[in-house]
Order: structure tokens, then sequence, then C-alpha cells
């Protein structure tokens, strides 16, 4: 069964009874409360155009909330600063850089590290991406996938506490999709990050979460919360999506998505 709602306190980020409108369109629904833990890898997951972007752009801050607050470790978060990086889906990397130095680029005004520390930062990152042979490509010579990567890469070590993924898979094709999932749990796990990802995506949702929060259609309100992490673990191996266990799991979020879509006609 879905987890109770989530009961807002001493979280690494807190939506405190937000709502959101866009001139006379409600997006996000009135007292929308929600927390995240710190190193938790939580999945907003709902229909196209449900607003779970929305609420992603608001704790980058690159919107904010009509009403109510959201914090990032209690205190009130403002405009998009280095503790908090975005991937989209489109591959955002500079051309006229090579791969490392796209990964350097995000430690540009770092003045808290040395020359010889950013050295050190972007072959740390370029190794953990799995990227160290490409270091002196340029992005056109390197694949979609390696260039997704790079962007997650360069939003690493420029020093995020948080990353915000908005379907940054979801232009590739699905063998591609699957490796870079298993990747980027991986990274999660070694880089002990906490990540908001944004899918309409079942599967890659299950996959990947520690916790999925299931959005309604717009004003998005939540609808349910699955604990996947209890049930599934931190692993997460390929051969995990042949499982009983994973299956499973996935056809019941899914009825549940159903259900949701239908009952909002």
């Amino acid at each position: 069964m879905p987890r109770p709602f989530t009961i807002p306190g001493n979280a690494f980020v807190s939506f405190d009874r937000v709502e959101k409108w866009f001139g006379d369109l409600s997006v996000v629904a009135p007292s929308f409360t929600l927390d995240v833990q710190r190193e938790e890898f939580v999945v907003f997951l709902g229909p196209s155009g449900c607003g779970k972007t929305t609420l992603m752009r608001m704790v980058g801050g690159l919107d904010t909330p009509s009403v109510g607050e959201i914090r990032l470790e209690g205190r009130p978060i403002g405009k998009p600063d280095r503790r908090r990086g975005m991937v989209f889906q489109s591959y955002s990397s500079f051309p006229w850089l090579t791969v490392a130095g796209n990964v350097a680029f995000g430690m540009k005004y770092r003045n808290d590290l040395t020359h010889a520390q950013k050295r050190e930062r972007c072959a740390h990152y370029l190794d953990l991406v799995g990227l160290t042979d490409f270091a002196d490509a340029f992005p056109s010579a390197v694949s979609g996938g390696m260039r997704q990567r790079v962007a997650i890469a360069r939003t690493l070590a420029a020093g995020s506490d948080i990353l915000l993924m908005d379907e940054p898979f979801g232009a590739l094709d699905t063998q591609l999709r699957e490796s870079l999932q298993v990747e980027l749990r991986r990274i999660q796990q070694q880089d002990t990050k906490t990540i908001i990802f944004v899918t309409h995506d079942v599967e890659e949702a299950v996959f990947l979460a520690d916790r999925i929060i299931l959005f309604s259609p717009r004003p998005t309100h939540i609808v349910a919360e699955f604990d996947i992490g209890a049930e599934l673990g931190a692993e997460r191996p390929l051969a995990l999506r042949d499982s009983a266990a994973f299956f499973e799991l996935k056809s019941r979020v899914l009825a549940l998505v159903r259900n949701n879509v239908e009952t909002s006609q």
C-alpha cells in the first residue's frame, strides 16, 4: 500500500503549504506540503503537465511559490546557487569546451578551491561518470548519453548538495536509458547526494527511487507515496527489472497511476 503522506519537520528540503498560480491557472493546489530527507532519492511521478517540473524549478530557485515557502535546511530558498544543481532533458554541454572543460566549468566561480583542487575534482568526477578516456574530446564527438553524463559530472563538481533532474533520460534510446539509470543510482550511492527526479515513466520511477511521490493531474496534489527503498533495497542492478518483486511493485504503482488518471477525467 502507499505510504501515508509525509509530515513536514526537520527535513533537508521542505515544501510548506505551497501554492502556485500562473495568471488564473492553478498549477500547484493549495497547501502542498512535502519533506525530502538528506541523501534521499525522491522521484516525482505524474502525468505530463501536472506541475511536477514547476515544483522542481521552485526548489532550484528558477520560479517562486505564489503562496507558502520552500526551505533548504530550514532556510527559505532564494535565487539559484551552486548548492542546487539542475540537469535537464536537453544536453546542456558547451560545444567550444572539451568534456573536461565542461566539467571544470561547474567550478568556475568557486573561490574556495585552488587550481590544483579543481583539477583533482574534475578528474574525480570524470572517473565517477566513466568519461576519463574522453576528457579531451569535444561534445560533438561523444554520444548523447555521454553528454548527459558530462552534465551530471559538472553539477556534482560544482559542489551541489542536491541534484534536480527533469526527465534527463527522456530523449535516449531504451538501452542507453537503462544504462544511465544504473549509473545514476551508483553515483548517488557513492557521492551521497540528495536527488529530486521528475518523470512520467513508471518503470523508471520504480527502478530509481528511494521514494515515489505520485501526483494528480493539474492542479497537482499528492495522491500517494511509495517507500521503494524498503521493498527493493538500495542496490539496483539491471537484473532487478526481471525480478518478481520489481514486477509486482511496478504493477501496483501503475494501477494507482491509471486509476488516478481515470478518476480525474
